[in-house]
């Protein structure tokens, strides 16, 4: 197996060297780092099923706290339009 020479600037250098274990030479671990970012996609599937519910829910909480903001400045531009009918007329 060939190699080949690659220029990193210093912060690069220093995140890759902060991820590299003992054990391991930079090529390796820049194979393991890729190795999980290229992971199947499939395999998080599942992950979060214990916070499911969690997150259903606080998506529930936060589409309510929208819909009750909505319904005040629909009725507050409500007011305002009427007001400005009736000062027309």
């Amino acid at each position: 197996m060939g190699t080949k020479t690659i220029g990193l600037d210093d912060e690069a250098y220093e995140r890759l060297k902060a991820q590299k274990r003992d054990d391991e030479s930079f090529s390796d671990t820049v194979k393991r780092i890729t190795e999980e970012v290229s992971a199947d996609w499939r395999r998080s599937f599942g992950r979060y099923a214990e916070e499911g519910e969690r997150f259903e829910q606080a998506v529930v909480d936060s589409r309510e706290r929208s819909n009750v903001g909505l319904v005040k400045r629909q009725g507050r531009v409500n007011e305002i339009l009427q007001s400005d009918d009736e000062t027309a007329r």
